[in-house]
């Protein structure tokens, strides 16, 4: 489920890129081609269209994140995977030096004349 809510949330800011680049910004933006004359919508048609598809995508694209989330597994359910049991049930070998444990103070150096 995690796969195709990450999947929507990409179609969704592609989406939103697009939208985006299409409006019509001060300097005519990409919109200029497509808004020549008032053909089928008006102007302010347009605009009204490209404005609510822009916030509905930008909310569509939260709300995702945040289903995707749930759907993310945190591994307290779950068995532990083939490596960590593996990493778990190996022992230290030996001749390796053994490191002080946590909270004990190391041995005082004196020093050779």
């Amino acid at each position: 489920m995690y796969t195709a809510t990450a999947i929507l949330i990409v179609i969704a800011s592609i989406l939103l890129t697009l939208v985006v680049l299409v409006q019509n910004s001060k300097g005519g933006g990409l919109a200029a081609n497509f808004a020549t004359g008032n053909n089928t919508f008006g102007v302010r048609q347009t605009a009204d269209f490209l404005e609510k598809a822009t916030w509905t995508l930008a909310i569509a694209i939260l709300v995702l994140c945040l289903l995707g989330t749930t759907f993310i597994s945190t591994g307290r359910n779950k068995k532990n995977s083939d490596l960590e049991q593996r990493i778990e049930q190996t022992q230290q070998p030996t001749g390796l030096p053994q490191f002080p444990a946590e909270g004990s103070a190391p041995e005082p150096v004196t020093p050779v004349e």
